[in-house]
């Protein structure tokens, strides 16, 4: 069985590739069963979650991504998520290798987000913002500029000492860094701006969004939080990686259909139709486009089969 550590999978899924990789797994069929929530009891701490999200093709590849979620490891400076990724064969169930969780979902993400921008932003976007400085953010940035030529690319974080030192760990790049303090006026300027936050008050607002633009929303993955607010999702022609996943967690989507505001069925498509074909990506120069992501396994399973092969 093979071994892939945090090196070793991030050497193994250049981005563009994965872009790829992803983009071939949605136009595919596969089951993807719901993923399994059980909450474990911590003498002394919170009560932590084991998540198992398992995906396969019959015949091909069986994968499951095993996590776990400890509150309370915040207090010993210990990471509160852990993620391992175990691939089998589907068809004699052999394991075929055990990856790193954690490098692999943040780099499945990035190029999830990244495939959808390939459809939904202007070929011509030259500016990005990046809203959010923690570990996803550089991912986030590496993957729009693998579908994407941006000429600057902006950094906004609650903490402008955190944005320093991502644009700096970013550089040298091959487009101009800056900081910015002003978010109002940074979406003003942004072709494409991407938000991977913890927020649970909305820190994008529809009226600051302007024709042409791209919201790529990562962070808010319960229904209590929220990047950005209602007016910014009825503004826009709405797109998610699944619309199972996004109309039962994601807040902005969850938040906008409780208001009355927006319909399930005014979400134009997901990443299965986008990839498929089955339904439009920007529709016009002028559109507003929204992107929200919760995370599916099939994404995964695609990113340890690439990493494998």
């Amino acid at each position: 069985m093979q071994i892939h550590d945090r090196d070793a999978v991030a050497a193994s899924l250049p981005y563009r590739e994965l872009v790829d990789a992803l983009e071939s797994a949605f136009r595919r069929d596969a089951v993807i069963p719901d993923r399994a929530h059980h909450q474990l009891d911590v003498p002394g701490h919170p009560d932590a979650t084991l998540l198992l999200m398992p995906a396969w093709r019959a015949g091909e590849f069986l994968g499951v991504k095993i996590a776990t979620i400890h509150p309370g490891n915040a207090g010993m400076n210990l990471p509160s998520v852990h993620a391992s990724y175990l691939l089998l064969n589907a068809g004699t169930g052999e394991p075929v290798a055990l990856l790193d969780g954690a490098e692999l979902t943040l780099r499945r993400t990035g190029a999830a987000s990244a495939l959808a921008s390939k459809y939904l932003s202007r070929q011509d976007a030259a500016v990005f913002l990046m809203v959010g400085t923690g570990t996803l953010a550089p991912h986030l940035v590496a993957a729009h500029a693998a579908v994407r030529t941006f000429d600057e690319v902006m950094i906004w974080g609650r903490r402008s000492e955190a944005a320093a030192e991502l644009a700096e760990a970013l550089a040298p790049a091959s487009f101009a860094l800056s900081v910015v303090d002003d978010l109002e006026e940074a979406v003003a300027r942004a072709d494409i701006v991407c938000c991977a936050t913890l927020a649970t008050e909305p820190l994008i607002l529809g009226k600051w969004l302007h024709p042409g633009q791209h919201l790529d929303l990562v962070g808010a993955f319960r229904p209590d939080m929220s990047e950005a607010d209602t007016d910014a999702v009825v503004r826009a022609e709405v797109y998610v990686d699944t619309l199972a996943g996004a109309t039962a967690e994601a807040g902005e989507i969850v938040q906008a259909i409780r208001s009355g505001r927006l319909a399930p069925g005014d979400i134009v498509g997901d990443l299965f139709a986008l990839s498929r074909g089955t339904c439009p990506g920007r529709t016009s120069e002028d559109a507003i486009t929204l992107f929200k992501s919760v995370g599916y396994a099939l994404e995964d399973l695609a990113a340890a089969e690439l990493a494998t092969a």
